[in-house]
């Protein structure tokens, strides 16, 4: 990988879809980046603004997916791959072979059981040797893991808003786990991809709010694995808000002895200490989506019942931001 101070080549495959287009627009701004290569599953080259009026402009050609089978090395640095899980299953073996790095936006490479696949996401994991050397790409957990692999899952934006959350107090050892944890997670619509669907036409989801993926929801793995917990001791929830982008999670927890919130916000301040995207909010402030929207940050805040060690904890993000493309601009950095 070059140094800071020299250009990171880089090539962005799924361009067309929400995240790719939100990567494209980070990578621009990036001072170290620079694209060389956009690709989509479309039928011939098109330019990016025919995908994402914003860039209307921009000297970038979109090409056709199959180009991807012909970058080498020599090319670029850094594919990211804005693909669809079942796609960047099949194509991260080939990159890895002709020595690319790639960081994977899917969820093709985020849980280590090969086996979890064709529960949760509906195919057969075939390739092993690049499943085992995946490393999931949490920076504020895994900065060393990150720096050194060759193949990056980037996680989930639920997963996000809910592991980031949790993973002070279960280290710190502080949750009550025969309690169980409750997340309830409210996400904007972008969270849901490019694909139309009767669920995101815009009569469905204006001035609505729907529950939906009870129990079964895909990033519900991820969390477990991440966590350390086991599936009947958690519950999450996800909500479709009628907004664009944006999580705001909630979370309840019970904790295993008696704290003061200054006990609480002093934990996370310490862990994320040296995490700047972190913002983790003292007494009498929550966050909100609003206060994330369009940025990178993770805000984190709670509310403590001392006398009986109840703790809600509050988590805000943006889905396409650190949800998705910022973390994967994070994951390059």
């Amino acid at each position: 990988m070059p140094t800071p101070q020299e250009v990171v080549r880089v090539a962005v495959a799924g361009a067309t879809g929400y995240a790719g287009g939100e990567l494209i627009s980070i990578l621009l701004r990036h001072p170290c980046a620079r694209i060389n290569r956009l690709m989509a599953d479309i039928p011939k080259a098109i330019p990016i603004e025919g995908a994402h009026p914003a860039l209307r402009g921009r000297s970038l050609p979109l090409c056709e997916l199959p180009a991807l089978q012909e970058l080498r090395s020599s090319d670029v640095d850094v594919v990211f791959l804005a693909t669809p899980h079942q796609a960047s299953h099949d194509l991260v073996p080939g990159l890895l072979e002709r020595g690319l790095r790639v960081i994977d936006l899917s969820a093709a490479f985020r849980l280590k059981d090969p086996a979890a696949y064709p529960r949760w996401y509906g195919f057969e994991h075939k390739a092993a040797a690049a499943l085992a050397e995946a490393v999931y790409g949490a920076p504020e957990l895994n900065a060393d893991g990150i720096r050194k692999a060759r193949l990056v899952a980037n996680p989930g934006c639920y997963a996000t808003s809910v592991n980031l959350a949790l993973v002070p107090l279960l280290k710190a050892g502080w949750a009550d786990l025969t309690r169980g944890i409750v997340a309830d997670a409210k996400s904007g619509a972008t969270g849901a991809g490019r694909t139309p669907s009767d669920r995101m036409h815009f009569p469905e989801i204006h001035e609505n709010l729907c529950a939906y993926g009870l129990f079964h929801h895909r990033h519900v793995p991820e969390m477990l694995q991440t966590l350390g917990l086991a599936e009947t001791d958690f519950i999450f929830t996800p909500h479709l808000l009628p907004t664009n982008r944006g999580i705001l999670s909630t979370i309840y927890v019970r904790l295993a002895a008696r704290r003061r919130l200054s006990e609480v916000v002093a934990l996370f301040q310490e862990f994320y200490a040296r995490a700047p995207l972190v913002r983790v909010y003292g007494a009498g402030s929550l966050p909100e989506v609003q206060g994330v929207a369009r940025t990178q940050y993770f805000d984190v805040g709670f509310a403590l019942d001392e006398a009986n060690g109840r703790l809600i904890v509050i988590s805000a993000l943006d889905n396409l931001g650190k949800g998705a493309a910022g973390q994967a601009a994070q994951n390059m950095n």
